[in-house]
């Protein structure tokens, strides 16, 4: 059986928490309600293509309106989420659509609200924030849905590889990315869901790996 993702699996060892790395063949039956949980998690993931249009439309009115600075504004979004989540896992439980192993450990919808308020606060630029955000809200369910469809490693990654390629030169027709992005920020945003860690999701990696390498390219762009 095809092997797509690890977790934390989490035991009772002596009135104990002991977590170690374990395969998931169906993120499914990982989900508090099931197929619905599911299918809420990919649609929650899916929406997160509309937070930049938010921001970059609307975040100044938004913000001026509660006499903030619209960074001021993502700021406290992010420490919200992160005070959310700190008080979620004290309590340790989880919500519909999450899976059972983050009640002990940071959720994965929590790591992406903590990476795009990231993206936001350190390039708040459309033609830098766009590409990094839909990379993350379309490439990590699609490669998803591909290995829950067990689609060879090769077929996968290069249907992924296209799907990213779009996305960067999209934003190069519309925000005026840079147009050498695209070769190296489409297989950067790719491999960058690879890495398995029981501590951080790979909703961070795909946003803070590509967010390395935008701020790492900065200086090259004239």
């Amino acid at each position: 059986m095809m092997r797509y993702r690890t977790l934390m699996a989490v035991h009772e060892s002596d009135g104990e928490h002991k977590s170690e790395i374990v395969d998931m063949t169906n993120p499914v039956e990982q989900s508090v309600g099931g197929i619905q949980g599911h299918l809420l998690r990919r649609t929650i993931h899916l929406s997160m293509i509309w937070i930049p249009y938010l921001f970059f439309e609307f975040g100044e009115r938004i913000a001026s309106s509660i006499n903030f600075e619209r960074d001021e504004l993502i700021a406290f979004f992010l420490i919200a989420i992160i005070a959310g989540e700190f008080i979620r896992l004290k309590l340790g439980f989880t919500v519909f659509g999450q899976r059972a192993y983050e009640a002990h450990q940071v959720s994965a919808l929590a790591w992406g609200g903590i990476s795009i308020c990231l993206v936001l606060l350190i390039v708040p630029h459309e033609e830098y924030a766009y590409p990094l955000i839909i990379s993350l809200s379309l490439g990590d369910p699609f490669m998803g849905e591909l290995r829950r469809k067990k689609v060879s490693h090769n077929m996968l990654v290069a249907l992924t590889l296209v799907l990213l390629a779009l996305i960067w030169m999209g934003a190069w027709h519309f925000f005026d990315t840079p147009w050498w992005f695209v070769p190296i920020m489409a297989p950067l945003c790719m491999v960058s869901e690879w890495p398995r860690y029981s501590i951080i999701d790979d909703n961070a990696t795909m946003l803070l790996i590509p967010l390395a390498g935008v701020v790492t390219l900065l200086p090259f762009v004239n």
